[in-house]
């Protein structure tokens, strides 16, 4: 490990090493942050800054001389003669994850970060709408104090620009950052006046990112097409004051309270030297190179790179990269699997039959978040009172790391048998806290959890009393309940270690590849006579690398690979069991011929998507008016020409970002740049136009849009009221457009008229169904969580790959399909898995056999057993409790939520009520 050079056990933060060094080398983290302003809104009060010394810059450790901080460092924390530490590590594969760094803008004069205090990076305004930031998530601005009612937001701030950052792609996150801070904004000032985005185009291209686009616009946040070319302070030099260029070609000047830079994402400068150490090739914008068609790969056999190494992503696609570099990794580890796996102590569970309860209560303040409205102290000595609580405390945060270590410690030395956390969500934190006391030897089914941040300082804000009564009373009914929860068993089940994968396009052929190499067995089940899906039609990806010639490649390894089994012309027409133990039913397209059972562990859906046909701008009236793949395919199979091309126009969002598609189709922009370009390099002559409501090249893709305007492609922009129209005559095309700046009609001849047509996905209602996993309103796949777990469904034991997910391109595709492969091959690679306790009993003496919950059940978790009386299958069972609240003899029964349980809360409640 290299040595920081500075004891972080010493250090206090004084920053006395970084006032007397001539280059103000020590730093807080390296984070490039300068100036105390900075250092103090990133990490706040109450938590403690330290300093770390770049060796690239330090005066001593490149000559040899200065050692100033050493002298005036009052604890002795800088030793610029620490030494670092090596360690030999024998392994079978690397995975190179390092992040990113945020642009540091202070540079730049014209955007005033140093000049004017109310000017912040939009890393800092992320800390102060933090609970744990300096402001406890009160948002105030760092010149006086007051709460801001007039924000705006500068963005593309280190992207998208040559102009002293060096920086010429898009950062990609930055557009939905923003708006997501202009939207939280409202939450925390109630009369917020203005909130301004300064933008040139809105890069919402994601998933369900162009709603969240138009809820911003509803709610009155304002989008303003203009790079300001000056910010400074405002009066008396509190504020902000803007000067920019409108679109109608004024300088205009607004005042803001407070001013967010939308920075972007580059490379550190530690990358050049953790490539040039592991032996890996960089790309030109400083990133690790990988190929398209194997994106988590690097130029070295063996490491792998993920996430915003590789170039800038956002979270989503960050998971889906390491789980798909993990997948990669342990393909080529398989002989090895389990070998160097230590064994896990397991502590002895804790007898608690026959105790009395012994509750632990925790109340967290969740920084601001709930302590800003609840007050936590009062929850806390009310808690104290309640039957049976031998230990109540309060958590600044209950799902830190230390506090997680002081509920084990609790549960030990006060001898606690039930444990009450009263927080956020349990959706998220309550496995985080059951395995905390299982850790500490507790059944971890002896846990209950209170919402308090949802459902008291949330909904409440308004009304801390009330939020505060509420938060009392969820106490008090989840201490009631808590008493009477029992240690719930969790049952075991083999798993076959075979997968099926629907689907036998560019992913699934992938993700069948993938598992192969980790030894299991697959069957790619695939309703076309051939496979390749949409692959079969692209001509290139974006690194140039020719598809057809990979989609051949990938169609013979499948083929040949012993352990795949390939259904062409074939469909799911049934599928029965549950993780581990599926037997899927396999016919021919049109139910024809005899069926076959495929019984597998884990299914990887990868359906994909298609795209949309128009039915306007002369599509079907004109041989050259043609959709992207028409346009891919007659480039491919040379019945289009670019030398006998004069003048070629494109439309986007054709279908698109209308109400029949609210969605952005991601791919869109990119492929139009890739086929103009296509055409301007066979043909420079061309005379080009893109008609566009917003580009959204994100990415490095934006070098294709700079390439093009270099190259004379003349870009217009419409609003969808003002779309193009287009008139077919004989073998004449002449498109129609305003354009924005001049305001007049522009027409534009065209020898080829290209559609960017919406992408939908494919058909997929029965197979969701089916699977049991859930279509959004547009037909796509829905993930568990779109952040953290976006391969998953919420029904264990399928995963999903591709455009069925949502639009994307190849080496997203690719990486999606290695990662479901990953999290598949994880589940089948053990031979046991464990089923949650907290599922469904039926009592056959109370049971009428009338089959009310086999109706109810989502899961089809109940079925008909002896004597025709309901059973519940434990693997199927989600503890949703239907067949419970439907019953009308009371035979269901949840365990966890018996009706004895719900009621010792009910009557709680109305304890202090009656």
């Amino acid at each position: 490990m290299a040595p920081r050079y500075v004891d972080l056990d010493k250090c206090i933060a004084c920053g006395e090493c970084a006032a007397k060094c001539p280059k103000r080398v020590p730093d807080p983290f390296n984070a490039g942050l300068a100036n105390r302003k900075a250092a103090y809104i990133l990490y706040g009060q109450t938590v403690p800054l330290k300093y770390a010394i770049d060796p690239e810059h330090c005066i001593y450790l490149a000559k040899g001389k200065c050692r100033a901080c050493e002298k005036v460092c009052p604890t002795g924390a800088v030793n610029l003669d620490q030494t670092g530490v090596h360690r030999l590590l024998q392994v079978g594969a690397i995975v190179l994850a390092a992040g990113f760094k945020t642009f540091d803008p202070s540079h730049l004069d014209y955007l005033g970060l140093r000049r004017a205090p109310d000017v912040v990076t939009s890393l800092e305004y992320e800390r102060l709408l933090s609970s744990s930031g300096p402001n406890r998530g009160h948002l105030k601005r760092p010149s006086d104090g007051a709460e801001p009612k007039k924000v705006a937001w500068i963005q593309c701030v280190g992207s998208r620009s040559l102009n002293k950052c060096d920086n010429a792609y898009c950062s990609g996150v930055c557009c939905m950052a923003a708006v997501k801070q202009a939207l939280m904004t409202a939450e925390h000032v109630k009369d917020v006046a203005d909130r301004a985005i300064y933008c040139m185009d809105m890069r919402t291209h994601g998933k369900n990112f162009e709603s969240y686009y138009e809820k911003a616009q509803a709610q009155g946040v304002r989008f303003l097409r203009s790079r300001p070319h000056t910010l400074g302070p405002g009066p008396q030099g509190k504020g902000v004051r803007i000067r920019y260029a409108s679109e109608a070609r004024r300088e205009l000047i607004l005042d803001f309270d407070l001013a967010v830079l939308s920075v972007g994402l580059e490379a550190p400068r530690h990358f050049a030297r953790l490539a040039e150490t592991t032996g890996i090739a960089v790309n030109d914008l400083r990133f690790a190179a990988a190929q398209d068609l194997t994106p988590v790969a690097s130029s070295r056999p063996g490491i792998y790179v993920c996430g915003c190494f590789t170039g800038p992503k956002d979270i989503p696609q960050s998971v889906v990269e390491a789980s798909a570099a993990a997948c990669a990794a342990a393909g080529q580890l398989v002989l090895a699997r389990g070998a160097f796996v230590p064994e896990t102590a397991i502590r002895p569970v804790i007898d608690v039959a026959g105790e009395p309860p012994r509750l632990g209560v925790f109340v967290c303040s969740c920084g601001a978040n709930i302590a800003g409205v609840v007050d936590v102290d009062r929850v806390a000595g009310e808690a104290a009172k309640l039957p049976g609580v031998a230990h109540v405390e309060n958590a600044l945060f209950a799902c830190s790391q230390d506090f997680q270590e002081r509920i084990a410690l609790a549960v030990r030395e006060h001898g606690l048998n039930r444990v009450v956390v009263a927080a956020c969500t349990p959706r998220t934190h309550e496995p985080l806290f059951q395995e905390t006391i299982a850790g500490a030897g507790l059944n971890k089914y002896l846990f209950e959890m209170a919402n308090i941040r949802n459902q008291a300082s949330w909904v409440h804000a308004a009304d801390p009393a009330a939020a505060t009564d509420r938060a009392v009373d969820q106490v008090r009914m989840a201490a009631a309940k808590a008493a009477r929860l029992r240690p719930l068993s969790e049952p075991k089940l083999s798993v076959i270690p075979r997968a099926l994968v629907v689907g036998g396009g560019l992913a699934g052929m992938t993700a069948a590849l993938e598992l192969a190499k980790q030894d299991f067995t697959v069957h790619i089940v695939e309703r076309q006579a051939e496979l390749g899906g949409n692959a079969r039609s692209l001509r290139a990806t974006l690194g140039g690398q020719d598809v057809a010639m990979h989609l051949a490649r990938l169609r013979r390894r499948v083929e040949e690979e012993g352990r795949i089994t390939v259904h062409l012309g074939k469909v799911v027409a049934q599928v029965e069991g549950y993780v581990g133990r599926f037997a899927t039913t396999l016919t021919a397209v049109g139910g024809h011929g005899e069926s076959e059972v495929v019984e597998h562990g884990a299914a990887i859906l990868a359906v994909g998507g298609q795209e949309a046909k128009p039915n306007d701008y002369g599509h079907g009236k004109h041989h050259r008016v043609m959709t992207h793949l028409e346009i891919d395919r007659a480039l491919r199979f040379g019945s289009l020409d670019p030398y006998d091309v004069g003048s070629a126009v494109f439309i986007q969002c054709v279908g698109s970002r209308e109400p029949k598609r609210p969605y952005c189709s991601r791919l869109c922009c990119t492929h139009t740049l890739k086929t103009v370009l296509y055409l301007k390099e066979k043909n420079p002559d061309l005379r080009a136009y893109v008609l566009y409501r917003d580009m959204r090249p994100y990415g490095e893709r934006e070098l294709l849009y700079q390439k093009a305007r270099e190259l004379g492609v003349i870009f217009i922009r419409f609003e969808l009221e003002t779309k193009p129209w287009v008139v077919v005559g004989g073998d004449d095309i002449t498109v129609y457009v305003k354009d924005h700046i001049l305001g007049d009609l522009l027409e534009l001849p065209a020898d080829i008229l290209g559609l960017a047509t919406g992408i939908e996905p494919s058909d997929a209602a029965d197979l969701a169904r089916m699977f049991k996993v859930p279509l959004d309103a547009d037909g796509w796949l829905v993930e568990a969580h779109a952040k953290l777990r976006p391969v998953d469904f919420a029904t264990d034991g399928v995963f999903m790959a591709g455009m069925a997910h949502y639009p994307k391109p190849i080496e997203e595709a690719v990486a999606q399909a290695q990662a479901a492969a990953g999290r598949a091959g994880a589940l089948l690679a053990r031979e046991e898995i464990t089923l949650p306790g907290l599922i469904s009993r039926i009592d056959a003496a109370l049971c009428s056999g009338c089959g009310v919950c086999l109706a109810v059940c989502p899961y089809g978790a109940i079925s008909r057993g002896e004597a025709n009386l309901a059973e519940v299958n434990e693997a199927l069972c989600k503890g949703c409790g239907l067949c419970a609240a439907c019953c009308r003899s009371g035979a269901p029964s949840l365990a966890g939520f018996t009706d004895a349980d719900i009621l010792a809360q009910v009557d709680a409640m109305l304890e202090d009520h009656s």
